[in-house]
């Protein structure tokens, strides 16, 4: 459910695509509707995000508690506000910030509010601050909501959606559509968008969707919308939506690809909730330009939780970098870690790490980063910005291409203050991409080197061998700046069936610090 807040060539970590979407499979939609794929039951309002299932651990989870009326929690959730004429959807109303169309109800859960008429309506839009989800190696995730669908009187032009987007550009970092429906017609879908635009593996921009499917009852009561991101095979991966536990679709990875299935999804991803009005997807599911002038104001999307789950992969610890010389200790687990600025901020232990983005300060904990290491007591790390040695170098100044092979960390910013992400190479040194870390102020961007530029790498084997070594070790696995990373003890076999495969058809290295 892409939407590009700067038009329909932007797209960013707040972003959404164009959709020129559904018209094709729209054709077909009187026959899926009449598909039921399994007897729903309505769930009530919990007011507490249920704890991890079995064998699973929770990285991510709200359950919308706090006074009525107010805002919900900054630690984890931003706004995403501006004009719905600017992203790209041909949707009409203007996201804002206030709790007159986004707060808490007193009872648990959170309420996004659409309020107007005819084509002036306000509504809300709320994201996590960073890309805080993803699969590991080896794992599964799960990110879940109970949500209760909005039930106007008349709901020609309502766009409710529960979905998940890789930071970067779009489509190629990867969407997660985990709940959408339009027009109150008390329907589901599920849909994954990647590859390129238009066109592509995933044919863009309609993706690969489930079509919009019946979802009796999800109007008038709460109802548990999931996906589960599966890589325990990580050269056959899926993804599956479920309607109250029960699986109604699934995609694979062999459907786009190897390569353009690990530029999506083996990463995190940021989750979003918003309540649109108006747009190519509503108009073209009823033959009509919504909203009308008979649309019912006031309808509400409500969220009683939102959770995220994950597995431990055979290969654990970061996906995305691992932890290189120039990172400071900042604070112990449950301190606060202090930061001059904007910081990449690493939490974990014995080369099990989990990152995130912060600006002034972080609480180093569970709560905030979830737990890479188990058991075992933890600390905070900040990363030097640019320039510091041994790991940063400039590759674009502002308003250029930061050129580069494979998926790198890629810092934005000057004077101390950056923006981070994990981007491929050609990504534009902008801050339509990364926000703005110093307004006023020109910025650059600076890649950081893969192994074995780290000074802190050490080979240990070619692809196939054996990487040895006494102790426990976080070991990177890959060739030109794509790798996988896993903690290990004593040692570990250097192949694909152990950490997936990051860079298919080249000649693999471990590496281990």
């Amino acid at each position: 459910m892409f939407r590009s807040k700067f038009g329909l060539k932007d797209t960013h970590t707040t972003g959404r695509r164009a959709r020129t979407r559904r018209l094709v499979w729209l054709a077909t939609l009187a026959p899926m509707v009449a598909l039921l794929y399994g007897t729903t039951t309505t769930q009530p309002a919990t007011a507490a995000a249920p704890g991890a299932p079995s064998g699973w651990s929770t990285v991510f989870s709200d359950d919308f508690n706090g006074s009525a009326g107010a805002a919900p929690s900054s630690a984890n959730w931003k706004f995403d506000t501006g004009p719905g004429a600017g992203f790209g959807t041909g949707e009409i109303e203007t996201m804002t910030d206030s709790t007159a169309n986004t707060h808490l109800d007193g009872n648990g859960n959170l309420d996004i509010t659409a309020l107007g008429s005819g084509s002036s309506w306000t509504s809300g839009r709320i994201q996590t601050p960073t890309a805080n989800v993803g699969a590991p190696a080896g794992g599964k995730l799960q990110v879940t909501a109970s949500i209760q669908q909005p039930s106007p009187s008349s709901g020609l032009g309502y766009w409710p959606a529960f979905w998940m987007l890789g930071p970067g550009q779009w489509p190629e970092n990867g969407e997660i559509d985990v709940m959408e429906d339009v027009n109150a017609l008390s329907d589901v879908a599920g849909t994954i968008h990647c590859g390129t635009s238009p066109g592509g593996p995933c044919n863009e921009g309609t993706g690969i969707s489930s079509g919009l499917r019946a979802c009796s009852g999800c109007q008038s009561g709460f109802h548990t919308y999931s996906m589960i991101l599966d890589r325990t095979d990580t050269a056959a991966e899926t993804i599956t939506f479920y309607l109250d536990g029960s699986a109604y679709y699934s995609v694979s990875e062999a459907q786009v690809g190897t390569a353009t299935w690990q530029a999506a999804f083996d990463h995190n991803q940021s989750i979003i909730l918003d309540l649109a009005m108006g747009g190519t997807f509503p108009d073209a599911a009823c033959g009509c330009t919504t909203p009308s002038g008979s649309t019912t104001s006031g309808g509400t999307l409500s969220v009683d939780y939102v959770a995220a789950y994950t597995t431990t992969g055979s290969a654990t610890g970061s996906t995305t970098q691992a932890l290189p010389g120039t990172w400071t200790q900042c604070a112990a687990e449950n301190g606060t870690c202090t930061l001059n600025g904007t910081s990449a901020v690493a939490f974990g232990a014995n080369g099990r790490f989990t990152y995130t983005t912060a600006t002034g300060s972080t609480p180093c904990t569970t709560g905030v980063f979830g737990d890479p290491a188990s058991g075992v007591v933890k600390s905070c790390y900040a990363e030097a910005a640019p320039p510091a040695t041994d790991i940063w170098s400039a590759c674009a100044s502002e308003n250029n291409t930061c050129a580069f092979s494979g998926v790198m960390t890629v810092a934005y910013g000057a004077n101390g203050s950056y923006r981070y992400a994990t981007l491929p190479g050609g990504t534009p040194c902008t801050n339509a991409v990364f926000g703005d870390p110093i307004s006023g102020t020109a910025k650059t961007c600076s890649v950081v080197s893969p192994p074995p530029t780290f000074v802190t790498w050490t080979t240990c084997a070619a692809e196939n061998g054996t990487c040895s070594f006494s102790g426990t070790h976080e070991v990177a696995y890959g060739a030109n700046g794509q790798y996988f990373y896993g903690s290990f003890s004593g040692g570990t076999p250097c192949t694909n069936g152990v950490f997936g495969d990051p860079a298919s058809g080249t000649a693999k290295y471990c590496y281990y610090q």
